[in-house]
């Protein structure tokens, strides 16, 4: 357990998991038990009074790309998908708020009796109040991953990081469950990864990372307690930015 009275690298910052994350060990759909370790690993770091914004894919319920590639029109399956951030940013507030965590959801396609639309002020307050705030629904437009969402909303709410949760502990040369050679990276900067087609987000996103002079930190957000020990600088992990 990271040591509460420990200073953390960043008061502002936004998470960036995809929505397979919260499958667990179900296969598809929503995990309880995912759902949970998420919500806890949040509830530790804003008890220790870091600000956060979370965006989550969809993938676990609807990926747009994959249905596009089966005959549907683009543009509705991106809108099938954004529906289906706002499915899990809900879920997501329900496990937070059960725990005790203030949370807002703001959806960027307005569906006002579900939740808040996302309106940047807004949401600042909401975080300087020491709420939650679930950024759904994408950007809002179709043809935009959830990525450059999270980086666009970084962006926007002057976060000090971006955060992306995966299920490895870094970036690495080669997938490491497929090459057991593959090693893990300390630091890239935006172009090596732009370079080198890493993938780790889209490159609209670590082009807008970097315009925006955001770090990505890329870590195992399945490990205890990971997200405050990144933050902390205990927990193996990738960082992307400019060079030194």
């Amino acid at each position: 357990m990271t040591d509460p009275q420990r200073p953390l690298r960043f008061r502002r910052i936004l998470l960036k998991m995809s929505g397979e994350a919260l499958m667990g060990k179900a296969g598809s759909g929503m995990d309880p038990a995912a759902l949970r370790q998420l919500a806890l690993q949040v509830k530790t770091v804003i008890d220790s009074g870091v600000e956060v914004s979370l965006v989550i894919g969809g993938g676990n319920l609807v990926r747009g790309a994959t249905m596009a590639a089966s005959g549907l029109d683009r543009a509705n399956a991106d809108h099938m998908g954004m529906l289906a951030t706002v499915m899990n940013a809900l879920a997501v507030q329900s496990v937070l708020e059960r725990l005790g965590v203030q949370t807002r959801v703001m959806s960027a396609v307005p569906m006002n009796p579900v939740c808040e639309p996302y309106i940047r002020r807004r949401a600042v307050r909401h975080m300087e109040k020491g709420r939650v705030v679930i950024c759904a629904a994408g950007t809002g437009n179709p043809f935009f991953t959830t990525d450059t969402a999270a980086a666009l909303r970084a962006a926007e709410l002057n976060c000090d990081a971006l955060l992306k949760g995966t299920q490895v502990d870094g970036v690495y040369t080669a997938d490491p469950k497929k090459d057991p050679e593959a090693k893990r990276l300390e630091r890239l900067t935006y172009l090596e990864v732009l370079a080198q087609d890493l993938k780790v987000m889209d490159a609209s996103a670590i082009s807008l990372a970097r315009e925006s002079r955001i770090p990505i930190i890329v870590f195992n957000v399945h490990d205890d307690d990971a997200l405050a020990r990144v933050l902390a600088g205990e927990a193996r992990h990738t960082v992307i930015a400019e060079e030194e």
